[in-house]
């Protein structure tokens, strides 16, 4: 685009949380497809690099160009240059169109009472760069009049410069403030943009940022990444001490309370997920290390992190209440969760309206998981999750209920599955499942024998395999309980694939079952087949992989442009490896001519255009391949796990695909999120799936 959208995105005063709305937007843009690039022109602060910059580098891969200094910038002002400034803003913003961004994001400054220039700085800069502006104003305070009035002044200021106003977005929002849909500014109807709600979870920093304030080291590493959702101070008597032990404590006690400590380690030790034990004057009065390494190992091996400092209880109390609460650059999963907190409550209809926005030119990372997300929930359907008492697995049924993703079945003891969330400091949302697998098996002993009849299976002999919670989930979808299975988290991909083959079968023409990863990427995600389920394919099998790995994506609105991988480009190699990739890839044009394909590729082929322009000039696919075939398992799974770590790039799957009825497969090392995103791969699955074939 040669005339990208400029937004201007300014405080009405201080405490705004300003940043936390231009990482919302641009993940707000970034989720729509739209190309986003940033530029803060002016920073208060004297960081380096400046804190709005280098998060921005930090989640969304942008180098935006390094902010002028503000006293800089003021005493030139006070020079009577400000005509100069504002020129050197504009050769700021010219660093940026060098991208060709859709939207260019422009941060303002902050305004506070030692900076007199800073409030009609912000107006100058937006008049400069022709910038729309969006007004961000502080909600923490439930009185409208007061809103009212800071907005009408604020946006009066800009309107009278000739800027354009897009609108407002209210942050921190108080629940009991009455927010407008629009209020009217000099004969302008200015709307609101977003309402975004005050939530104490995006305050809480992770045990290990408490380590400079306080002085302090790790007397034990633990889980030092673990949030401070509270903090106990170690009270005169245990008994008082004891209640305030909950997930996301940080207890502070005094090295000799042996009572104190032993009672966070025995908590620890139960499940309870402390956030963390520091242990206050540690030079002079400590507990043995021997001792306490016998008597608290257990909760050190449940991961609680035991921080030691020589300050006292009182001075550390003092540290800690004047912590500031800003996100630290290294915190990723906090600022992703910001970002999602702002981009969640922009009023996206507006928005997208009031800026005229463009036409998405690319599938980025954020875009596809919203993307999926999204079909998730219009797909509506029941997901099936064997593990239901492994704690990763009951937080992320309790978030997609919550966020109406899927309608899950945690299979499992309803009490257990309930301690497990208690201890998590969750609550079972309504209409989250917990279904005891003791009282379910035996309504699928008929319908299992009559399914594996043609093996002879006998009821007991099917009772006792129904024991086992993924064949239990797998007999539920086979018999149409449920719409989709996913199992992994402790299980093995055998044990997961295994009765889906056995009970389920195949979907009608495929010859096999086989695996994607959808890989994020920077500015794009690729679909890599097979990296998870076939050792070594043969040429029609491989074939069967990218067909099925082709309509992966474009199910998940991916453009299918198929790369058969092979270490030979075309005809410059040769060898039995090489010919069946060559075999594979005629039979993909056979078998499916709407599909675009070319093969064999070298990696670098595929995905680099200047390299394709040498190795593969005039292929439709080199270059710019979005579904890479690998062709065995081994160089599937060793490149999708080097472009992983090494790239640092996000990965969704394995999603499986050729059975009658989804059926995913999770990594033992899963996290939450990635559980999250399985689970609503799996609902749009369903989505699509054909019927079951008819059992032998």
């Amino acid at each position: 685009m040669s005339n990208p959208i400029h937004v201007f995105v300014a405080p009405a005063s201080a405490e705004t949380g300003l940043t936390s709305i231009s990482l919302g937007l641009l993940q707000f843009f970034d989720r729509r497809g739209l190309k986003a690039g940033f530029l803060k022109p002016v920073a208060v602060d004297h960081q380096q690099p400046e804190r709005s910059t280098a998060l921005v580098q930090a989640v969304r891969h942008l180098n935006p160009p390094a902010p002028m200094a503000f006293d800089q910038v003021q005493q030139r002002i006070s020079a009577g240059l400000l005509d100069r400034v504002l020129e050197d803003v504009v050769a700021l913003q010219d660093n940026v169109l060098q991208e060709q961004p859709d939207v260019v994001l422009v941060e303002g400054i902050v305004p506070d009472r030692t900076q007199p220039y800073s409030a009609r700085l912000n107006q100058e800069i937006a008049k400069a760069l022709d910038a729309s502006l969006i007004l961000v104003v502080n909600g923490e305070q439930p009185g409208d009049a007061r809103l009212l009035h800071e907005l009408e002044l604020q946006l009066s200021l800009y309107l009278n410069l000739g800027v354009e106003v897009l609108g407002f977005v209210v942050n921190k929002c108080h629940p009991k403030l009455q927010v407008p849909a629009n209020i009217k500014v000099q004969e302008h109807l200015i709307p609101c943009l977003g309402q975004i709600p005050f939530s104490q979870a995006l305050l809480w920093p992770r045990t290990s940022d408490l380590l400079k304030p306080c002085h302090a080291h790790l007397l034990h590493t633990g889980d030092p990444d673990r949030r401070v959702q509270s903090i106990c101070v170690g009270a005169a008597s245990l008994n008082q001490t004891l209640p305030a032990l909950n997930a996301g404590t940080l207890l502070i006690t005094p090295a000799d309370r042996s009572d104190l400590i032993l009672a966070a380690a025995l908590a620890s030790s139960n499940g309870m997920p402390l956030a963390g034990l520091l242990l206050t004057d540690c030079h002079s009065k400590t507990i043995e290390p021997d001792a306490l390494n016998h008597l608290c190992q257990p909760a050190f091996s449940s991961g609680l992190p035991v921080l030691c400092s020589e300050q006292s209880l009182a001075c550390l109390t003092g540290r800690l209440q004047q912590h500031s609460s800003q996100v630290p650059v290294d915190d990723q999963p906090r600022i992703l969760q910001i970002m999602n907190q702002v981009a969640d409550h922009l009023f996206a209809d507006t928005l997208l309206q009031t800026i005229g926005a463009p036409h998405p030119r690319h599938l980025s990372p954020a875009a596809f998981r919203y993307q999926i997300v999204s079909k998730a929930r219009a797909a509506s359907k029941r997901i099936v999750l064997p593990e239901g008492e492994e704690p990763r697995t009951v937080q992320a049924a309790i978030n997609c209920q919550q966020r109406g993703i899927a309608h899950c079945i945690l299979l499992g003891n309803p009490e257990r599955i309930r301690q497990i969330a208690s201890a998590n400091g969750l609550d079972i949302p309504d209409g989250l499942q917990l279904l005891d697998p003791t009282t379910t098996r035996l309504q699928y002993v008929d319908s299992m024998v009559e399914r594996r009849k043609h093996k002879q299976l006998t009821a007991q002999a099917a009772l006792s395999q129904l024991e086992d919670n993924v064949v239990l989930g797998t007999m539920m979808l086979a018999d149409n309980h449920v719409d989709g299975l996913v199992s992994g988290a402790i299980h093995t991909t055998a044990n997961t694939i295994r009765p889906a083959l056995q009970l389920i079968k195949t979907a009608p023409g495929a010859q096999l079952v086989s695996s994607v990863f959808f890989m994020g990427l920077p500015d794009q995600v690729l679909v890599y087949g097979d990296c998870a389920v076939n050792p070594d394919p043969n040429a029609e099998e491989l074939a069967d992989i990218a067909i099925q790995s082709a309509d992966s994506a474009l199910a998940m609105g991916i453009p299918a442009r198929i790369a058969m991988i092979s270490y030979s480009t075309g005809s410059s190699g040769s060898g039995a490896d090489v010919d069946k990739v060559k075999v594979a890839t005629q039979r993909v044009r056979e078998r499916r001519p709407d599909l675009l394909v070319d093969g064999p590729l070298q990696y670098d082929a595929a995905t680099t255009p200047d390299v394709a322009a040498s190795k593969a000039p005039g292929s439709a696919v080199a270059g710019k391949a979005t579904v890479l075939v690998f062709p065995d398992l081994n160089t599937g799974n060793t490149t999708y796990k080097a472009v992983q770590r090494s790239a640092h790039v996000i990965s969704i799957g394995p999603m499986l695909q050729g059975l009658a009825k989804p059926v995913n497969d999770l990594s033992r090392g899963a996290t939450v999120e990635d559980i999250i995103y399985t689970i609503a791969l799996t609902a749009i699955q369903a989505g699509q799936s054909r019927n079951s074939p008819t059992p032998d």
